[in-house]
């Protein structure tokens, strides 16, 4: 408020332009993104927005153009530290796009309809759809609304929507031929695959593969791939010789791994030799030293806007599907 009790005005746009000695076109180029201005007029409207204190409304500028910077960021399962890591890189290369990230975080058995009001309000020009939240319907009404989708490792064949996904089947071989060629005489594999297609996609692959090699693996099933349930899946292990354990991601064979050290009467036969899969920070920890199958995160993110990027230029072109390579990580654990 002014002396006078007059609330302060807003700066505009034609007080930087002024103040800059240029155009007002001049200073809605300088702020949009890969827009043609020269160096010289780029610093001088800079500066001048940072003495007035200018912000670009990105919202207004969406409901004028009909279409905004945003890209609607769609993600469950935040509590799995691999999902902050994909949702930190897929940001950071948002960013450098110069697109906006706005999360939505949902569940499987959120209430779609919410979602897709609240990307509709952004007027997002596009959308990111991780694995665990619900895409189905989501991507039909948006698709109805024009709105340009991919889906980063799920497995919803859905027409015009494109799709990233890591080589689950290479993560399979790759748990595999680790355990195997370690010794391991009788390997399983601890999963939730009804909730899950990556992981459907990894335990066939590890099941096929451990059979080539001659040896047969186990199925420990789990309700859901985090950390309690691995926890408390472990138990499985009590009485059995099993001697290697693959899980499906790094945050369930956390869980295993501290059962295991908690609980020495699942493994009196013997070392259980564990691999996971993500490689998450928490992976390296002295505490874990887990063997597992990276999954780049960055390379994914980057695929993913590329995507995206070209699925808005030509909205009608077919479905396309992208593999994200994986590498194993070898560390103490197996």
């Amino acid at each position: 408020m002014s002396e006078g009790g007059s609330r302060t005005r807003k700066v505009t746009s034609h007080d930087v332009a002024r103040h800059a000695g240029v155009s007002r076109a001049a200073v809605s180029r300088t702020f949009t993104p890969d827009a043609s201005v020269s160096a010289e007029t780029r610093e001088k409207v800079h500066k001048a927005a940072k003495e007035l204190g200018y912000r670009v409304n990105y919202l207004a500028r969406s409901l004028i153009n009909q279409r905004s910077d945003f890209v609607g960021v769609v993600a469950a399962g935040l509590d799995n530290p691999f999902r902050t890591l994909q949702i930190d890189h897929i940001a950071r290369a948002l960013l450098a796009r110069n697109f906006r990230p706005v999360l939505l975080p949902t569940s499987k058995s959120a209430d779609t309809s919410d979602v897709i009001g609240q990307l509709l309000h952004y007027s997002v020009s596009g959308v990111l759809v991780t694995s665990d939240a619900p895409p189905t319907s989501l991507c039909e009404e948006c698709a109805a609304y024009g709105v340009p989708i991919v889906l980063i490792n799920k497995g919803d064949d859905i027409p015009l929507v494109d799709r990233v996904v890591s080589d689950d089947k290479a993560a399979g071989l790759l748990a595999a031929d680790c355990l195997v060629d370690g010794g391991a005489k009788r390997p399983a594999v601890m999963a939730a695959t009804g909730v899950s297609y990556t992981a459907r996609r990894r335990v066939d692959a590890f099941i096929s593969r451990c059979k080539t090699l001659g040896v047969v693996a186990d199925v420990l099933p789990i309700a859901i791939n985090d950390y309690a349930h691995g926890f408390e899946g472990a138990a499985q292990l009590a009485g059995t010789n099993i001697d290697a354990l693959f899980c499906i991601n790094d945050y369930m064979a956390c869980g295993v791994v501290d059962r295991l050290r908690k609980d020495r009467a699942l493994h009196r036969s013997g070392p259980i030799r564990v691999i996971g899969h993500d490689d998450i920070p928490q992976a390296s920890w002295a505490a874990y030293d887990l063997t597992t199958i990276l999954q780049p995160c960055d390379l994914q993110a980057r695929q993913a806007i590329e995507l995206l990027v070209s699925r808005m230029e030509e909205p009608k072109m077919t479905a396309r599907v992208e593999f994200t390579p994986v590498t194993l990580v070898k560390r103490r654990s197996a």
